[in-house]
């Protein structure tokens, strides 16, 4: 399956399998239950350890470094950390995008940061460091609005919708923006106001000169905006709950762990800001006939001993249909055919795998008289000829006696 992303539709694509990744706890040298205050020294000392000024041109201190501070921005935040617990890796990548963890963005442990800059440069805790990493406030947009959450859906299909793709509908709860309010939280005829414990910054700064520090404001809870009058639908939230259904297409050629996204249907965002994404991961039940193997599909296909040994024609179903395999006389049982082409198509259109079929000879049951005698005549007629297999086990077995004896008189 190809890694990159397949895209349809324009609003929806897939993303098979993330690459494989280590585990965050194991990175950070902590257990699954640790504290956060645990968690914030391992990343502390692994950060001081691969910083970049610290390993000029070390390419691989540089990946550890951003390995450590993925891990860290995931399990230091909470919600994040038990997205991560319940789903592993694929429950957080939609965190970071498709490009995977990107250092240009503000990060939510810029605090952490400026401990570790202090660290290494002799710095102080306020200052130019305030400056860079905004003081450890995540950056708002003006109007105060947010991006809404992505949401998580695990869908079963059958192989056969993996084969050929499928329309289906899901349903499922998320929130949207309140309609009343227009998502401001403000009641009609009202409109939030600007807090006038941090002027509408979120934060407030105390102390003075080189050492200052800055906290979230306890009034605005790092809003900037407070509401006077709440709006009675959504009580303030400026979302509401509600379910949706969806129609979501799935293309010919997924797997178990494929991930297709629907922009736009997560979570509503607050204030005017746009809503998060869907994530559906896909999950392929087993099949009655077919086992998957990658791009190709394998079947066992039942063969009467009589077509096995005289050779002859068997039906064999594919997706395309059913296909007739000429069988060779002395066809062994367990023997593998490839019908080329005849596998899962690919998710990039680029053709088909194959289609492995294995010959599984049934022995007849509910043999009539006239049948055991028939078999009973059959089987004085042959000789060690006819059973070249049978015969040479035999021959082994007799040497392994042979020496078997042997070492044993010496004992």
């Amino acid at each position: 399956m190809a890694s990159a992303a397949t895209g349809f539709d324009g609003d929806q694509w897939i993303d098979p399998h993330m690459a494989t990744k280590r585990d965050y706890y194991e990175l950070l040298g902590i257990q699954r239950n640790a504290t956060d205050d645990e968690i914030k020294k391992a990343y502390r000392k692994l950060a001081m350890k691969y910083h970049p000024d610290r390993n000029a041109g070390n390419a691989e201190a540089a990946e550890m470094f951003k390995e450590v501070s993925e891990a860290y921005e995931v399990l230091s935040d909470s919600g994040k950390r038990q997205r991560y617990d319940q789903y592993g890796h694929e429950g957080v990548k939609s965190a970071f995008g498709p490009g995977g963890f990107d250092f240009g963005r503000d990060f939510s442990h810029s605090a952490d940061f400026q401990d570790i800059f202090s660290s290494l440069f002799g710095g102080g805790g306020g200052g130019i460091f305030g400056e860079m990493f905004g003081g450890g406030q995540r950056r708002r947009s003006r109007d105060g609005s947010q991006r809404g959450a992505d949401l998580r859906f695990d869908l079963e299909i059958d192989l056969e919708e993996a084969i050929f793709g499928v329309e289906r509908n899901i349903d499922l709860p998320v929130t949207e923006a309140c309609g009343d309010c227009a998502g401001s939280g403000a009641a009609k005829g009202s409109s939030r106001e600007t807090c006038r414990q941090c002027g509408g910054q979120g934060s407030i700064i105390s102390g003075g000169g080189f050492i200052q520090f800055q906290q979230t404001c306890p009034v605005c809870r790092g809003e900037g905006t407070i509401i006077r009058t709440p709006c009675k639908k959504c009580g303030g939230a400026g979302r509401v709950k509600v379910r949706r259904n969806l129609a979501l297409r799935i293309p010919p050629g997924v797997e178990t762990g494929s991930r297709l996204r629907v922009s736009g249907k997560g979570e509503g965002g607050l204030r005017g800001g746009p809503a998060g994404d869907l994530y559906v991961i896909l999950h392929v039940r087993e099949h009655s006939i077919f086992e998957r193997q990658g791009a190709d599909l394998a079947c066992s296909i039942p063969v009467p001993p009589d077509i096995a040994a005289l050779g002859g024609d068997i039906a064999v179903p594919t997706p395309d249909g059913i296909a007739t395999l000429k069988l060779p006389h002395g066809t062994p049982n367990g023997k593998v055919f490839r019908l080329r082409g005849k596998g899962m198509p690919s998710l990039n259109g680029s053709g088909a795998g194959d289609l492995h079929v294995r010959i599984a000879i049934e022995v007849p049951t509910r043999l009539s008289s006239s049948q055991k005698r028939l078999l009973q005549s059959f089987s004085e007629s042959c000789d060690a000829g006819n059973y070249p297999d049978a015969a040479q086990m035999q021959k082994r077995a007799e040497a392994f006696m042979a020496r078997r004896d042997v070492l044993r008189a010496h004992r």
